[in-house]
């Protein structure tokens, strides 16, 4: 765990996104939205098919889909249902050791460089780890977005793994009333 948080220390954005990868529709007083990022080469994105099937707005994945949750990393954006930031990591972390209450837990705060981001990391009893990261775009954005990825505690990829995750996370950004058609990159 040490590494990913030497990592969250040092992480710059990648170059500005520019193409959305999910897209939402105006919801009450929430404006339309979607979420841009740029992906790690050899990442495949998806909104429409698998993301869609296992309820969620977007995955990111390598090789074929598998439908194992290891290895795929998951954006999820909802309303904002708490009022602060914490008080969703903490809802997020109780939820968690509710089902396994022998997990270990590690917060850390990610320096995005748009938007407060929180991230915790899981260690399951299972020896099966998630990290988790939950961004604010702001009260006028009506939602919370998060991201996680789930990989098995001795994947010897785990590195690599959580350095393309916290790429991904450094480059996500909030788009403010954008068309909630579908997104044009071939998911």
């Amino acid at each position: 765990m040490l590494s990913l948080f030497a990592f969250v220390g040092l992480a710059q954005a990648a170059k500005p996104a520019d193409n959305a990868l999910a897209q939402g529709a105006r919801d009450g007083n929430a404006p339309a939205w979607a979420i841009a990022v740029v992906s790690p080469t050899g990442w495949t994105r998806d909104c429409c098919t698998y993301a869609k099937a296992i309820g969620v707005d977007a995955v990111l994945y390598q090789g074929e889909w598998t439908g194992k949750p290891q290895r795929v990393m998951v954006l999820n954006v909802t309303p904002r249902r708490l009022s602060t930031l914490g008080m969703e990591v903490q809802a997020d972390r109780k939820h968690f050791l509710q089902a396994d209450p022998a997990a270990k837990v590690t917060g850390l705060t990610v320096k995005h460089p748009v938007m407060p981001c929180e991230a915790t990391v899981y260690q399951g009893s299972d020896h099966v780890d998630d990290v988790v990261v939950f961004c604010d775009p702001g009260k006028d954005s009506g939602i919370r977005l998060s991201w996680s990825m789930t990989f098995d505690d001795a994947d010897p990829l785990r590195r690599v793994l959580l350095d393309d995750f916290m790429q991904v996370v450094m480059a996500s950004r909030y788009q403010r009333d954008v068309a909630a058609a579908a997104p044009a990159h071939g998911g």
